[in-house]
């Protein structure tokens, strides 16, 4: 999941509160706070920078339309966590199966992973979506595959069976 950087203090609590009646330098505060773990969630999802950045302005949009529902009942890292993988998977979801299969433009994405990534983030892009989308929520963001069934609408063992998948290739990469 996101990791926060520390606890949610005061300022960031009313920072929130400020946010959510409508204060637009609280919401960019919020913003600077928490979208470079954003991001690094959706790229890891997603796969492509471009397709990132975008998912990002989409999350950010919908924080900003949703906040004013945020109760403070679980902690903000954890509310815009779940919302940036429910919005990513969902628009993923939306996508006819031919601009999953082969991208519009007819090249295969990406062609080479973003050089800024580091380690196992820099092998990511290189899998297939279903394959990458279990692994990251598995073996990063630490779902279960039963959660993760019912998030990418699959069977468990079909989760298992695309985790293992990950993994063998990513061995193949790394070797």
């Amino acid at each position: 999941m996101l990791a926060p950087t520390d606890p949610p203090n005061e300022i960031e609590q009313a920072e929130l509160h400020r946010a959510q009646q409508g204060d637009r330098n609280a919401f960019s505060r919020v913003y600077q706070r928490h979208h470079r773990r954003t991001y690094a969630l959706c790229l890891r999802l997603l796969g492509h920078p471009a397709k990132a950045e975008d998912a990002v302005q989409e999350v950010y949009i919908r924080v900003w339309q949703k906040l004013p529902q945020f109760r403070f009942e679980s902690s903000f890292t954890t509310w815009l966590h779940r919302l940036t993988v429910n919005l990513v998977l969902n628009e993923q979801q939306k996508q006819p199966w031919w601009q999953k299969v082969l991208p519009l433009d007819g090249v295969e994405e990406p062609a080479q992973a973003d050089p800024s990534l580091e380690g196992l983030d820099r092998l990511l892009p290189r899998l297939p979506t279903r394959a990458r989308q279990v692994f990251v929520l598995y073996a990063i963001e630490g779902y279960q595959h039963n959660e993760i069934a019912t998030l990418l609408k699959i069977r468990t063992g079909t989760s298992k069976a695309q985790y293992h998948r990950a993994r063998e290739l990513l061995k193949e990469m790394l070797s």
